[in-house]
């Protein structure tokens, strides 16, 4: 491991002298995964702040619930009154509950996050900087058979090596009983086995850098012993029927769960490799890597084979017969779902109800199967026992957040699956799903949409769905990467040159039929395996105001969505049965899409003797019609809202006389 300081970034933040450099370390250890993973790990720095008697007060700033050490800034470190922390260690006891109220009544600013949960063991150090991070080489290290003395060791009486406690009050109190005389200049460290290692100093670089000395040192022990690089790699060549089998994995875990989850498949050289192992299933179920990430992973992973339902089911059972023997009146049994899974010589699947939380869950599993294997190799992965690892993922804090809730977005946990997503209409529809917490797969032709949305509820994929080929490999990519397909808005299309019949050419008569009509055919027929295990599926085709109000020299166009129209109709007669709802959206006049230039609108305008205003606004309501107004309605259409209806047909114009 190096470190990552620069002396000109880090002056750069030093212009802030109570937070700057704070920010800035922070920053660069939330860089490295293998020090921190999604809000893991915190750190801290001690100032004064002066209050509203004009008394300067020691301050203990924080890192503070829900900020990331990679992203985190000034807003992010929670002022604590320094003196109340240290008072509250002294306490011989304090439920985590009671703890966490206390610490928001110490806050000196009330509008401040919740200081971190290790907020009092930060105070207890006496140097300005603390830093707390769950480095996978100390950790792996810990979770192995003479872990503790192997550390002891390595890192000699510089380091203090202190058992597993629950996080919170009670290693504050673990710390406060281990330092009582401790002389703190001779001490670099603090190793907390099974959990993380924490650093200090007056110094922030030199805090810093004491973290990366150490965990360097971690990492040469694994080097050392021919372990560091020894995981697993392996390939595999993914069949139909898997990503089928995938679907089915998704709708079960959602029947369990209650709610709609994603899923998604790790083929990578690595997970396949894991997979493939011997012992797999049993290095899989013995423990997480550190029992913070059970809050987000569960305690182990389930395993599956070919047939992944029934290692999901089994899973579901072992779990609540865990908690039979593990819990206590007043907890309140979790969801059954696993959130990891190895799939037998296939890789690993993630499961969880959003996207961000399925790539926490993909990223910890990631380095979990790593170190793992590093355990293994040093004589056997050995993580916590049950009883602590039930603890943890029922702490007290945890419950309470169970208690509380969160409403769900209309559409998380739902995939929907949007073409001609680049632009105009499916460029709002893709906008209008992730506003209501869908997981999107956007597809277009264009190869900018890749990159398109830099955001992990959006998978933007080049499809040209003329092409079924193109349209199977694209449809098996959203699958693995989502689990499924919920919702289909077919919109993809053009609008040719205006043409009379009389000279209209056969390549644009051909083109149109095969984008504007048999392309919606094809793609319909491909997801229909995955809308029928899909959650609440429907179809939403985006057709035109010329399929019941047909205009002259549009002829190539008008056909082809006719077509589309009676397809849809078609589509919601076969389909009724399986639970898929088809309908369509009728646009006219979209004047924020790619075929409305500033010359074609004007040209339109004046030969309707008309100002480019006034034809914009040329229909019953007198209104403008844009890309989002259809979003709008297509979201609409895929909700709750129109869950009773299939073969609607619904204009989105304005009102127009000749539709009318």
């Amino acid at each position: 491991m190096l470190s990552l300081w620069n002396e000109e970034d880090a002056a750069q933040f030093a212009r802030d002298p109570q937070l700057g450099l704070r920010i800035y370390s922070s920053q660069l250890l939330g860089r490295d995964t293998d020090l921190v993973l999604h809000g893991g790990g915190n750190t801290s720095v001690k100032g004064r702040l002066r209050n509203v008697f004009g008394k300067d007060e020691e301050v203990l700033f924080v890192k503070g619930s829900g900020w990331d050490l990679q992203t985190i800034a000034a807003p992010g470190f929670a002022p604590v009154r320094l003196d109340y922390l240290r008072a509250l260690a002294a306490l011989p006891e304090l439920s985590d509950t009671d703890m966490m109220r206390e610490l928001r009544l110490a806050l000196l600013d009330p509008a401040a996050p919740t200081p971190s949960v290790e907020a009092i063991l930060h105070a207890l150090v006496p140097t300005r900087y603390v830093d707390h991070t769950h480095a996978d080489a100390v950790v792996a290290i810990s979770n192995s058979p003479g872990g503790e003395q192997a550390l002891r060791a390595l890192y000699g009486k510089d380091v203090l090596v202190l058992p597993y406690v629950m996080p919170g009050f009670i290693l504050a109190r673990q710390v406060h009983e281990a330092t009582r005389g401790v002389d703190w200049s001779r001490l670099q460290g603090i190793v907390l086995l099974h959990h993380g290692i924490i650093t200090f100093d007056d110094d922030c670089r030199a805090s810093y850098e004491r973290m990366v000395a150490l965990v360097s040192k971690a990492e040469d022990y694994l080097c050392d012993r021919g372990v560091w690089g020894s995981a697993a790699a392996g390939t595999v060549t993914a069949q139909t029927q898997d990503y089928q089998r995938l679907a089915s994995l998704r709708l079960a875990a959602s029947q369990l769960f209650g709610a709609p989850m994603l899923v998604r498949w790790d083929r990578s050289p690595a997970a396949v490799g894991f997979a493939g192992l011997a012992n797999a299933a049993s290095i899989a179920t013995r423990g997480p890597l550190t029992p913070d990430h059970s809050i987000h992973t569960k305690p182990h992973s389930a395993v599956l084979d070919a047939d992944p339902l029934p290692g999901l089911q089994q899973f579901a059972d072992d779990y609540r017969a865990r908690f039979s023997r593990h819990a206590q009146p007043h907890h309140t049994c979790l969801d059954p779902v696993a959130r990891t899974a190895v799939w037998r010589e296939r890789g690993m699947v993630y499961l969880a109800q959003d996207t961000r939380r399925l790539q926490v869950v993909a990223d910890i599993s990631q380095h979990t199967v790593r170190a793992m294997q590093w355990g293994e190799a040093l004589g056997g992965w050995t993580a916590l026992p049950a009883q602590d690892l039930f603890d943890l993922e029922y702490w007290e804090l945890e419950q309470a957040k169970l208690k509380r809730g969160a409403a769900r977005a209309e559409f998380e946990g739902r995939v929907v699956l949007v073409t001609g997503a680049a632009s105009g209409i499916g460029r709002a529809c893709v906008d209008a799903f992730v506003a209501k917490g869908a997981a999107v797969v956007a597809l277009d032709i264009v190869p900018g949409i890749t990159q398109q949305w830099r955001s992990a509820q959006v998978l933007g994929l080049v499809c040209d769905v003329t092409r079924g080929e193109d349209i199977q490999k694209a449809l098996e990519a959203a699958v693995g990467h989502f689990g499924g397909i919920d919702i289909l808005v077919s919109n993809a299309g053009s609008f040719p040159a205006s043409c009379p019949l009389g000279s209209m050419d056969d390549k644009v008569w051909e083109d149109s039929l095969a984008l504007n009509l048999s392309a919606h055919m094809r793609l319909l027929r491909a997801c229909v395996p995955f809308l029928s295990l899909g959650l609440q599926p429907g179809v939403v085709f985006i057709g035109s105001k010329n399929v019941p109000a047909p205009g002259p020299g549009a002829g190539a166009y008008s056909v082809a969505k006719a077509g589309l129209a009676q397809l849809a109709r078609v589509a919601a007669l076969e389909l009724g049965g399986k639970g898929i709802r088809v309908n369509t959206l009728h646009p006219n006049a979209v004047f924020d899409t790619g075929i409305w230039s500033e010359d074609v609108l004007a040209a339109r305008a004046r030969s309707y003797q008309m100002s480019v205003e006034d034809y914009k606004r040329n229909n019953v309501l007198g209104c403008t019609v844009q890309s989002s107004d259809v979003a709008r309605l297509a979201v609409l259409m895929a909700g709750e809202g129109f869950s009773r209806t299939t073969g609607a047909q619904v204009p989105v114009d304005g009102g127009n006389e000749r539709v009318i």
